[in-house]
């Protein structure tokens, strides 16, 4: 009986993750407060009322993977922004203690995309993001419609399939 449970717990896990990948759960970005960089206060929602493709990497200073992935992504950001009609929003998920060398690090990468702190993890909550590195894919309308946790090299081709179907799909 034992097994039988495990594997319909399985099966609802699968279904579940499933169902963050699908356009019809229709899950918006929350309306949540953070600071970018400089301190000013950004309400992320915004981000999914910008007309554009959102990519929201959620990363940390002490993140050897979380890097190499924004490496990756920042490596094609000018191409998919203008084939794809995109923005990069990195959200440093680094506690207060480490949150001071989130500014240098960004500035010695020359990232010239957002990156908000979520030093509470408010955001990673609102979301379910269990870990770092967490991708999330908001469409032109803020409908949440890719979920991703991880990088391995080469997830950054996985990543521009979904932004080539999103970006077809609204020309349709």
């Amino acid at each position: 009986m034992k097994y039988f449970y495990g594997l319909i717990a399985c099966l609802f896990l699968t279904v579940a993750a499933y169902s963050q990948d699908s356009t019809a759960n229709k899950k918006t970005l929350p309306s949540v407060i953070l600071k970018d960089i400089d301190g000013n206060p950004v309400d992320i929602s915004k981000y999914g009322q910008s007309g554009k493709i959102t990519v929201i990497s959620f990363w940390a200073t002490w993140c050897g993977p979380c890097k190499k992935e924004l490496k990756a992504i920042n490596e094609y950001l000018e191409e998919w922004a203008e084939m794809y009609n995109m923005q990069l929003v990195a959200v440093s998920t680094d506690d207060s203690r480490n949150t001071a060398k989130v500014k240098p690090f960004v500035h010695g990468q020359a990232w010239e995309f957002d990156v908000l702190l979520d030093v509470n993890q408010d955001l990673m909550r609102a979301l379910n993001a269990p870990n770092v590195p967490f991708t999330v894919v908001v469409d032109e309308n803020g409908n949440i419609v890719y979920t991703h946790l991880g990088y391995q090299p080469g997830d950054e081709y996985e990543l521009e399939e979904h932004l080539k179907k999103i970006s077809e799909a609204h020309e349709k």
